[in-house]
């Protein structure tokens, strides 16, 4: 392993994020809304996504340049049939110290075994809600909040590490801030807002739908008490409180983004990387590998790529105050 690779910025590759499916079984508004997503949306075909063996060889040359944490998205990644078996792959990589798998958790008690005799033991859930008719609401297929909860007990008794995300949006689920929080400090499990963001083209964005990070430690200051927790590692993403016997932590790329310390990048389903969560295009990877190509001339490319790096979408979002068209879309490059 050499030493780190670097951006025009001189921040480290350190974090891959790979998506292994665009499609999903809820249609969340600020994500995948029924409206465009439709019965006949045109997902990616088997042929088109990468195959187990391709992202194993892909993420192989990540951790060879340096790589240590993965992180497997989607869609909904459960979608994709026997995701154990790439789990399994991955924790064989001599090198790699750390999966995590992101997901709604909808599934989850069908694959839950399977994954954790793979291997996994980190789960970041999605969750928007307690409130049964607005969950439904939200998700967009009428599903309540208590089978995702009972699957995040199960998978709790199993002795996951478990991070729960909720995204809030003004006017639409901030009055769940405190039920969350009371409801997941109780079991121990990290609770972390994440700002509205502009992530893709669907979502119907703007500033006046976010709750920023401070209104939020304003409400919570009411009624807990919190204490910052100093950042474990150089690219951390969320900055954390305790709260009682667990945390929670605060996703703030609206109001203070982190850009300067980023250190991910993305892989999607169909092999494009993309350098940036709010990225207009990506670097193919899959048809020079279909194509033969070498180890050694991946892992230039994969160099090359990161190097030219220059993405600071979110600084600049704040400085003009400025919103990008023609973005990627969340469901397919990953959250």
């Amino acid at each position: 392993m050499g030493k780190q690779i670097l951006d025009q910025f001189d921040r480290p590759m350190q974090d891959l994020r790979v998506s292994v499916t665009d499609r999903c079984n809820f249609r969340c508004s600020y994500c995948m809304p029924k409206e465009v997503f439709g019965d006949d949306f045109p997902f990616l075909p088997k042929n088109e996504l990468l195959s187990f063996e391709e992202i194993e060889r892909i993420v192989q040359q990540f951790v060879h340049l340096g790589v240590k944490k993965v992180r497997i998205t989607g869609g909904e990644p459960l979608m994709r049939r026997d995701l154990a078996d790439l789990i399994q792959r991955l924790y064989d990589i001599s090198g790699l110290e750390d999966i995590g798998l992101t997901t709604n958790a909808m599934l989850l008690n069908h694959h839950i075994h399977d994954l954790k005799r793979a291997g996994l033991k980190r789960l970041n859930i999605s969750l928007d809600a307690l409130t049964p008719e607005l969950f439904k609401e939200m998700n967009g297929r009428g599903v309540g909040p208590e089978k995702i909860l009972k699957n995040i007990d199960l998978a709790q008794g199993l002795g996951f590490e478990i991070k729960i995300n909720m995204v809030v949006q003004k006017g639409v689920n901030d009055q769940e801030i405190i039920p969350m929080v009371n409801y997941f400090k109780d079991k121990g499990i990290t609770l972390r807002f994440i700002e509205f963001m502009d992530v893709g083209n669907d979502n119907r964005w703007s500033f006046e739908k976010v709750v920023s990070k401070k209104e939020i430690i304003n409400r919570l200051s009411e009624k807990f008490s919190l204490t910052p927790v100093e950042r474990d590692y150089f690219g951390e993403v969320a900055s954390r409180y305790s709260i009682g016997n667990s945390e929670v932590g605060f996703i703030s790329s609206i109001s203070e983004s982190f850009c300067s310390t980023c250190t991910r990048i993305r892989l999607s389903s169909d092999g494009k990387l993309f350098n940036c969560l709010f990225a207009t295009h990506g670097r193919d990877l899959k048809s020079p590998i279909r194509s033969g190509i070498s180890n050694q001339e991946l892992a230039e490319l994969i160099t090359n790529n990161w190097r030219a790096r220059t993405d600071r979408y979110s600084d600049e979002r704040h400085e003009l105050k400025d919103v990008r068209q023609g973005k990627i879309g969340m469901s397919y490059i990953g959250g």
